[in-house]
């Protein structure tokens, strides 16, 4: 089994013990963690808790843990993009699964539940801006997934997309954990997420700099792959879910769908549908 050491320059603690991003220690992390992209929204999920017994709070990382229907649970800031969550599942499995007082790795391992809430823009015209869904499968269009061990399973929509897009490098496929995805299919659409790394042009969007890629969510939108459709696109779920397959971690990403890109609407009631969102996951989830 491995039980190696790990370095203090690999792995950082502050002066405290806690993990350096985070700024949590293990009895912090509650074994079943819900993340949001903003900070701010930490406490739209926590306030449906029965009680909260830990805040804390660093640079975009805000966490809450307490407990809700005698079960104790993590709410969680990761802010925006891939690179944010690479920092947080390897920091998140590090509390679990690393001894962090003799810096070794241990020996038995632990697994968590994580679940993205998250916002989402819609590829298709028939997912309209209000409802909810659910990510069955994610395509990561970063470069991040280069750095780590290859992903198991299919790739015929990244092949896909690369095709399409003309990319140097090929996009990578992950895939929702099937126990937490079974949870709440027929409460969600079932989905394939673009994760886009930025949030103008890799989505399309033509401020004062235009995209070099024409029309290129039209295009995506277009794809057809054995029935498979792209359905809406974000910046987290495709690290969430190759990383989660790669360490060992349970991992779902549920979307608040609050823009139509196609019929150009933007869901005028969104902070409704986020709160809709949190609601169904924690009743989905028994809290």
């Amino acid at each position: 089994m491995d039980n190696r050491h790990i370095p203090e320059s690999e792995l950082i603690l502050n002066s405290d013990g806690s993990i350096y991003h985070l700024h949590l220690k293990p009895e912090h992390l509650a074994s079943f963690v819900f993340t949001v992209g903003d900070p701010d929204r930490v406490a739209l999920v926590s306030q449906y808790f029965d009680q909260i017994d830990f805040k804390i709070k660093k640079r975009e990382f805000v966490t809450h843990t307490g407990w809700k229907n005698g079960k104790r649970l993590t709410v969680m800031s990761t802010g925006m993009s891939t690179d944010n969550i690479e920092i947080l599942l390897t920091e998140l499995d590090a509390l679990v699964n690393i001894d962090l007082e003799n810096r070794r790795v241990k020996t038995e391992k632990t697994r968590l539940q994580i679940v993205r809430l998250g916002t989402s823009g819609s590829l298709q015209e028939d997912v309209h801006a209000g409802e909810l869904l659910v990510s069955a499968i994610a395509i990561g269009l970063d470069t991040m997934m280069m750095f780590y061990p290859h992903l198991k399973g299919n790739h015929d929509i990244a092949d896909a997309v690369q095709k399409e897009l003309d990319l140097s490098f090929l996009p990578y496929q992950a895939y929702a954990d099937p126990e937490l995805l079974a949870k709440v299919e027929g409460y969600f659409i079932k989905g394939v997420t673009l994760t886009c790394p930025g949030f103008y042009a890799p989505q399309g969007r033509h401020v004062l700099l235009k995209p070099r890629m024409e029309r290129m969510l039209e295009r995506l939108a277009e794809l057809n792959i054995e029935g498979c459709r792209l359905t809406n696109f974000e910046m987290e779920t495709s690290a969430y879910y190759a990383l989660g397959e790669l360490l060992g971690h349970q991992m779902l990403s549920l979307n608040a769908i609050v823009a139509n890109r196609p019929l150009k609407k933007f869901d005028s009631d969104a902070e409704r549908t986020v709160d809709r969102l949190i609601r169904t996951a924690l009743e989905m989830f028994g809290y």
